[in-house]
């Protein structure tokens, strides 16, 4: 841990999500990642748990909860949230299909900005909603800019391989074809920070029968141009 604000708990809770930033641990784990005791570690992983700060995954490890999501969602500082509501519904109006901004937390994926279809079938994901890192276009997005090294583990579950995230970076977008969920499709592209790092994905998502078996080419380059202007928010932001 660095050396700390003065104010012991909160420094000893804050190293706790730290260390849950990055993949779910055990308790083992994060008495190893934080070098907290047991005892110690336990007690605070608890405590976030009952504040949804902390949740657990079906292995039982810790892992970072929905409460996170919803503080950053309405958090008035931040630009990507600020921008892209008005974004992604200029995005569901021209693709005609939901559209939502998916941020990584760990082995998760958290729906951080939605925008429904008005009417007729349509693909809901809920604000806050948590799903998985292994299917999916924006899961496949949110990785395929990602360092190496830290893909081997979760493409062991994957329904993607290290070879098709190669593509989705090449050509700036991902697709899924019932790969989240059946009879559903999407299709994702990455809002990068202006040191190319992935920051978040943009998606729109329906049913097969209305953006068939190959949505990108339907709907990439709406999707693209999307997440492009979210990227521009981010460079402005960072040279005001």
């Amino acid at each position: 841990m660095d050396e700390g604000s003065g104010v012991g708990v909160l420094d000893k809770a804050a190293a706790v999500l730290t260390a849950l930033e990055t993949s779910p641990l055990t308790l083992a784990g994060l008495v190893g990642a934080t070098g907290l005791a047991r005892p110690t570690a336990h007690r605070l992983a608890v405590a976030l748990e009952h504040h949804r700060l902390v949740t657990r995954d079906l292995q039982g490890r810790f892992v970072l909860g929905p409460r996170l999501a919803e503080l950053a969602s309405s958090a008035a500082e931040d630009p990507l949230l600020a921008t892209a509501g008005p974004i992604l519904t200029r995005l569901r109006d021209i693709t005609g299909e939901s559209a939502q901004l998916f941020r990584r937390q760990g082995d998760f994926r958290i729906c951080s900005a939605t925008v429904e279809r008005p009417s007729g079938l349509r693909d809901t994901v809920p604000l806050g909603a948590q799903l998985s890192m292994t299917a999916g276009s924006a899961a496949q997005v949110l990785l395929a800019w990602e360092e190496p090294e830290n893909l081997p583990r979760l493409l062991k579950e994957a329904t993607f391989t290290m070879l098709s995230l190669q593509q989705v970076r090449r050509r700036g977008w991902a697709q899924s074809v019932a790969e989240r969920e059946p009879g559903v499709a999407s299709v994702s592209a990455p809002v990068l920070s202006p040191s190319g790092k992935i920051i978040a994905a943009v998606s729109v998502s329906g049913p097969i029968e209305r953006l068939t078996r190959q949505p990108g080419r339907l709907h990439a380059p709406a999707v693209m141009a999307a997440a492009e202007r979210l990227s521009e928010v981010l460079r402005r932001n960072d040279t005001e």
